[in-house]
């Protein structure tokens, strides 16, 4: 994780498409008709008519991320925090993501704390950031390492922490069909990293109500 994190932080975010090089709703409805002949398909059946137009406008939804930055989102922070310099917490934020390598659902839920330094977010700005990034297409590790670049470049804390936890349709569906594998990805900045008593308070509040 703390290559992924360097790469990020080398190289910064990944090349999103401005919409002017982006092909046009009809030429994505033509490419999900192509996919769908391809699998054998009959797109003039009644069923399949409208189905193009269903998906590209799905995956617009879907793929809403890319129209939105994260570090606009979390531009502003709150000084007054009464010198409040505890864990800030904000834990199971379900999400929904694609798997850039079959373009299938990985569902999860994200966990993501920081150790304020003068400032804070407001709490639904954690929770949209984890949604911008979930809206794109991930590698669970990038979109780890993503949230938690991000949230320490704009507020700049004493750390940050992250943990996600997934399921991942690409191993449910196809190849190996395994269904009910979790995968945890972890990353740490800061004092968080730095302080192996810092990740325990982490874990240790994660693990509260759960039993």
């Amino acid at each position: 994780m703390d290559a992924v994190l360097e790469t990020i932080k080398k190289t910064g975010a990944r090349k999103i498409l401005d919409k002017s090089e982006r092909p046009s709703a009809e030429e994505a409805e033509a490419a999900v008709r192509t996919l769908l002949k391809w699998i054998g398909e009959d797109v003039n059946r009644e069923g399949l008519l409208d189905t193009p137009g269903r998906v590209a406008k799905a995956y617009s939804e879907m793929f809403a991320g890319y129209n939105e930055d994260p570090e606009t989102v979390l531009g502003r922070t709150f000084e007054e925090v009464g010198g409040y310099d505890d864990m800030v917490l904000v834990k199971d934020i379900i999400f929904h993501s694609h798997c850039e390598h079959h373009l299938v659902p990985i569902i999860g839920k994200a966990h993501v704390a920081y150790l304020p330094d003068g400032k804070v977010l407001g709490l639904s700005k954690i929770a949209r950031t984890v949604e911008i990034f979930a809206r794109r297409l991930q590698t669970q590790e990038n979109m780890t390492a993503q949230i938690a670049h991000t949230i320490d470049e704009v507020l700049q804390p004493r750390g940050v922490a992250v943990m996600i936890e997934a399921e991942h349709m690409c191993m449910a569906m196809r190849g190996i069909r395994k269904q009910g594998s979790t995968t945890t990805t972890t990353c740490f900045t800061g004092q968080f990293r730095n302080d192996p008593n810092e990740q325990v308070n982490f874990m240790t509040l994660l693990r509260l109500n759960r039993d």
